[in-house]
């Protein structure tokens, strides 16, 4: 059940043309935006080099928690999902499709600002293997989060929460301004937000070449167990 599920899912989203592009190119872009202007302090970094990670982690983000949430809570209130829910499709297992859905897209993504960031300058010093495990629990994290906006709240309600949550967390998670431009006391909080945790770790294996950061992989995965927990618990299907 859970296979036909994914592929139903992807079969969805093939189908949804102009919000696939959306979501591949808005990173992209935004990447040559940043990498062209001179608007912000990268720290000790090149600005290439600190730029793709953050870049990297916003298609994460975009993807596995903006673009879902949206789409599940206005496939809620069409009344999609009250039609799955009598089938014997388990609610856990549309969850977890859901969030392995987004993993196809993400692939697209990496490859596109991976691309443009060589083609700008940018050789990743890190583990491509710690990096893959960072955004799969980066994933799962904001695909948690995403899930539970979207099975509590009204379409409406999810529409505009996911849009401010994202637009939060551009500026305010290690994405596009380092973190230790912020002051000292805000810094541990915005680190243990799903959208620093992330940024912060693929950074610190593609920029640094650092081993796999197992703290942030352990603050992604807490986001991924409480957010998944929740969402089985609250989760409305209309």
């Amino acid at each position: 059940m859970l296979v036909a599920q994914v592929a139903f899912e992807v079969r969805l989203l093939l189908r949804n043309g102009e919000q696939l592009l959306l979501t591949a190119i808005i990173p992209v872009v935004l990447l040559a935006l940043f990498a062209g202007i001179d608007v912000f302090d990268t720290g000790g970094y090149e600005r290439i080099d600190f730029l793709v990670p953050g870049i990297l982690a916003l298609a994460v983000m975009s993807t596995a928690f903006t673009s879902l949430a949206i789409a599940t809570g206005y496939e809620r209130r069409y009344g999609v999902l009250r039609r799955l829910a009598v089938s014997p499709l388990p609610r856990w297992a549309l969850l977890l499709a859901k969030a392995l859905t987004v993993l196809a897209v993400e692939m697209v993504q990496v490859v596109l600002v991976g691309g443009l960031g060589v083609a700008l300058g940018w050789r990743p010093s890190g583990s491509a293997v710690a990096a893959v495990v960072i955004i799969i629990a980066g994933t799962f994290a904001f695909a948690a989060l995403g899930l539970l906006m979207a099975g509590t709240l009204r379409a409406e309600v999810t529409l505009a929460a996911a849009n401010l949550v994202y637009l939060l967390l551009l500026v305010l998670g290690g994405i596009v301004i380092p973190l230790d431009q912020f002051p000292d006391t805000l810094q541990p909080v915005l680190a243990a937000t799903p959208a620093g945790a992330l940024a912060d770790g693929l950074r610190t294996v593609l920029a640094d070449g650092a081993a796999l950061p197992w703290d942030r992989v352990g603050v992604l995965a807490a986001w991924a167990v409480a957010g998944f927990a929740a969402a089985a618990r609250w989760f409305r299907w209309d």
